[in-house]
């Protein structure tokens, strides 16, 4: 789903405003970012926190407006995450601050950055939109996973992008069977299965010819990756559905469960994943009013010349 609405969470009076950073020290990039984003919150009282080895290794620990911080107990007063980096960085700001909700704002330091609200070249409206608190929150919906074997729980885990089930070894394929709300759909012989949000259409699903769906389209998508079967399509399910993956006890291969490409959990044979949308969701903080569809445009480079529309008057 995809909400927009003035949720930002506000300092009590007297009480220190912080931002929170996770970033890609190794950028040189994002070290400039970074103490450009830190001199300039200072002027107007705001704290950058964040872990002690990262703000070492961008150079800005002992200023003033900085201060170590436990990336899993955000301190009081933190407003917002400011995420330097691309996607991969983005996705791994969200497992850090998942269970408080805390909305994430990226700047791009990636290759397209389809999570990122802003460009390094961005800088001082970015702290603009932070020093007047004028972002606006979209949230975005999750997956939930859980894996059993024989009837007991052997993982569980969450995904803002995709959860998929691979094979584990090259030279075998998977032997599975699809269920969609307790019915089993077809059985597959292939190389895994891609199980996205809304949010993840334009990611792994989208690589495997899956469509692009809108942020604010409720759904649930299933991409098989390299199916030998008949009927072997994309689905694109309604947000409440149940979906399960059950890997045959018939076939010696192993699979592999990934959580948007960063958490993978190994499965035995005969294993079932079960998937739903998430109680959860993951907020990303805009300053900008721009449709999706700008965003594939600039993100995917599309060509729209000869487009002969109005455009509309901003500002």
């Amino acid at each position: 789903m995809t909400a927009t609405g003035d949720v930002r969470p506000r300092a009590e009076s007297g009480q220190p405003r912080r931002v929170l950073l996770v970033g890609h020290p190794g950028r040189p990039r994002a070290v400039e970012v970074a103490r450009e984003l830190v001199d300039a919150l200072g002027r107007h009282g705001i704290t950058m926190t964040g872990d002690e080895v990262e703000l070492q290794e961008f150079g800005l620990l002992g200023r003033s407006n900085v201060e170590a911080v436990n990336l899993h107990e955000p301190a009081e007063g933190t407003e917002l995450v400011v995420v330097l980096g691309g996607d991969g960085t983005i996705l791994r700001a969200a497992e850090i601050v998942h269970s408080y909700g805390l909305p994430l704002l990226g700047i791009n330091l990636g290759h397209v950055g389809f999570l990122a609200e802003a460009e390094p070249e961005d800088i001082d409206h970015i702290v603009a939109g932070i020093v007047d608190r004028s972002w606006t929150v979209e949230q975005r919906q999750t997956l939930e996973v859980t894996a059993r074997k024989d009837g007991e729980i052997i993982c569980t885990g969450w995904a803002l992008n995709e959860a998929t089930v691979e094979k584990a070894a090259r030279e075998r394929m998977l032997e599975l069977v699809i269920e969609i709300d307790g019915r089993p759909l077809s059985r597959w012989g292939c190389d895994g299965v891609v199980m996205a949000t809304p949010t993840g259409s334009t990611a792994y699903a989208f690589s495997t010819g899956g469509p692009v769906i809108w942020p604010g389209v409720e759904a649930l998508l299933v991409c098989p990756i390299s199916a030998h079967a008949l009927f072997s399509r994309p689905l694109v399910l309604g947000p409440d559905a149940r979906l399960a993956i059950e890997l045959l006890t018939s076939t010696e291969s192993r699979g592999v469960l990934w959580f948007d490409g960063r958490r993978p959990f190994e499965l035995p044979a005969g294993a079932r994943i079960e998937v739903q949308r998430g109680h959860r969701t993951v907020d990303l903080a805009r300053l900008t009013p721009s449709p999706f569809v700008d965003r594939l445009v600039a993100k995917f480079d599309l060509p729209v010349a000869g487009w002969r529309g109005q455009r509309e008057r901003r500002g």
